[in-house]
């Protein structure tokens, strides 16, 4: 399907394998349609074993700004890249400092922004599994939110290092009390 024959919001499609549908969202490459059966499914604009019922037309193309902020969305979701999370003014050039219980070992001291860059890398795998989980499709429901409750305690454990961070947002959140 050529960019001028785009279809738009509302067009009802049968296709092959889902069934009848409407499509409900416009991407850069891709319909989302709501399947009367199967739910909601991304379908590439170029896919042509579908039948047209009805066809509307798509009143804008995406935006480069949009389809930016798009990309942007799905790198953090989806990646191990991490976006610069500055440390607390007060911990900038400290150091941390672990002393053993036991006589005679040594003490390791470590640069606290070493530390710190540690602690963020845990929280962006986290938030990355914590979507893979959510996104993935052999999973129940149910083992979804089973899972989600260890992230859930995997984060109030980690409340503990809320001190270091500069902004509240950055900050770990475990589960709220009610």
């Amino acid at each position: 399907m050529s960019s001028t024959n785009l279809l738009g919001i509302g067009s009802r499609v049968n296709h092959p394998a889902y069934g009848l549908g409407v499509i409900i969202k416009l991407h850069l490459i891709a319909y989302d349609v709501s399947f009367l059966q199967h739910g909601v499914k991304s379908v590439s604009k170029d896919y042509d074993k579908w039948e047209i019922i009805e066809a509307l037309v798509a009143e804008d193309a995406i935006t480069y700004t949009e389809a930016e902020k798009s990309l942007v969305r799905i790198l953090k979701a989806w990646s191990d890249i991490s976006e610069v999370i500055p440390l607390g003014d007060k911990w900038v050039n400290g150091k941390l400092i672990m002393e053993p219980g036991e006589k005679g070992l040594a003490s390791k001291e470590i640069p606290i922004d070493t530390f710190f860059h540690k602690i963020v890398m845990l929280r962006d795998r986290v938030r990355v599994m914590e979507q893979r989980i959510n996104a993935h499709n052999l999973l129940t429901d149910e083992d979804k939110v089973d899972l989600q409750q260890y992230i859930t305690r995997i984060y109030g454990s980690l409340t503990t290092f809320n001190i270091l961070f500069k902004r509240k947002e950055d900050q770990f959140v475990g589960e709220k009390t009610k």
